[in-house]
């Protein structure tokens, strides 16, 4: 077993974000995170702390890789509606097939579990779905400017609706939805969006 002093901290943990994504914080025991990384438990605990530290560490790694800088892309997205639309068929993509096919997303499937109830974990949550609305908010203004929206849409709840439509997404996908229908949600929702 590796030593504290002689392992990479941003790998392990990397190791960790995945067998948690993969498996759940309630499935996944300290026996799988030293197996999966062959690290031993107090090397471990001394420099993550407990199954609870190592899972929040592993929340925030996950936001600050794999989730915040979709968001970013899509915020900052000049196309308006052709960039919600490739966000969503990104995500089916990703969801769907691949090595991490039918995962769902590490911070969605927090929302399912016994971990959702933890202040510290709800305080992730809360930031990942702000993060998310704002980025579908900043499309859509792009949108309007642009305009794509229909006449009298409401930016900020449909930013809200399309947030919770990707939430969707990650929990159907994750329970074995075919992409097909998946995409054809998305692309009826998106559609009653746009202008005549």
């Amino acid at each position: 077993m590796a030593d504290v002093k002689h392992f990479d901290e941003a790998a392990v943990l990397g190791v960790v974000v995945q067998l948690f994504w993969r498996q759940g914080l309630a499935t996944t025991g300290i026996r799988d995170v030293v197996t999966a990384t062959g690290v031993n438990r107090s090397s471990l605990y001394s420099t993550f702390g407990d199954k609870r530290q190592l899972y929040l560490a592993a929340l925030d790694r996950y936001l600050d890789d794999n989730a915040l800088p979709g968001f970013a892309r899509l915020a900052d997205d000049p196309r308006g509606l052709p960039a919600i639309t490739q966000f969503f068929e990104q995500l089916i993509r990703a969801r769907c097939s691949g090595e991490r096919a039918r995962w769902g997303c590490l911070m969605v499937n927090a929302h399912t579990g016994a971990e959702s109830s933890d202040p510290d974990v709800q305080r992730r949550l809360h930031r990942h779905y702000e993060h998310l609305r704002a980025a579908m908010r900043d499309a859509l203004g792009t949108a309007h400017r642009l305009g794509q929206l229909r006449s009298g849409a409401d930016i900020e709840n449909t930013a809200g609706q399309l947030a919770l439509l990707a939430y969707g997404v990650n929990l159907r996908s994750r329970a074995g939805a075919p992409s097909a229908e998946l995409n054809s949600t998305v692309h009826y929702t998106l559609s009653a969006l746009t202008t005549p």
